[in-house]
């Protein structure tokens, strides 16, 4: 039974986006360097050839969803990287299947390698990761308390609108100035 309205694909493209531009020579969000460009992928190819990109991506996610979580981790929320469990479990499912079609994936990869824009959200845009839609609802969204977070609006509801807006929410941090964006649960 599904529970959500999100699209496992555009979340986990979301996500690589997301943490591509926060690594260290990016936005210099969390202490990853490269791991998702050429040299993270040179680096991870001889050990596991056919899914070096999807290692590399694990590897980011942990660091990013880590340091998300030091900066700002309100009870009773998610976030980009800490979605529901029930969401979390199908990524973790699907996993296995975007790993024995890892090729797939590898046009994908190779545009996130090479990011190199100083703006999320337009990078986000011009990807077709997000619509017109969620750049309006992103021009509303504030930095919050100590410009450490990034509320989004209302509860979440487990919708690819609500996906969209914790990547985008992230835009409105700085370099080495991260704010997370998350949101409320109504389930807690």
């Amino acid at each position: 039974m599904k529970t959500h309205d999100i699209d496992l694909e555009r979340l986990l493209k979301l996500r690589l986006a997301v943490a591509r531009f926060g690594e260290m020579d990016g936005a210099k969000w969390w202490n990853t360097k490269g791991q998702l460009g050429r040299m993270g992928a040179a680096a991870l190819k001889r050990g596991f050839p056919r899914t070096h990109r999807f290692a590399q991506a694990r590897s980011v996610f942990a660091v990013a969803a880590h340091r998300c979580a030091e900066v700002f981790d309100p009870p009773g929320s998610v976030t980009l990287w800490r979605l529901p469990e029930v969401i979390e479990e199908e990524v973790d499912a699907r996993w296995e299947y975007w790993l024995d079609n890892a090729a797939a994936w590898t046009p994908f990869f190779e545009t996130v390698e090479t990011l190199r824009s100083d703006d999320l959200a337009a990078t986000l845009r011009e990807a077709e990761l997000v619509t017109d839609r969620d750049l309006e609802a992103y021009s509303r969204l504030r930095r919050g308390a100590e410009n450490r977070a990034v509320p989004l609006p209302g509860m979440f509801s487990s919708t690819d609108a609500d996906v969209a807006l914790l990547a985008l929410g992230f835009a409105r941090g700085e370099p080495g100035s991260l704010a997370v964006p998350y949101a409320r649960r109504a389930d807690v």
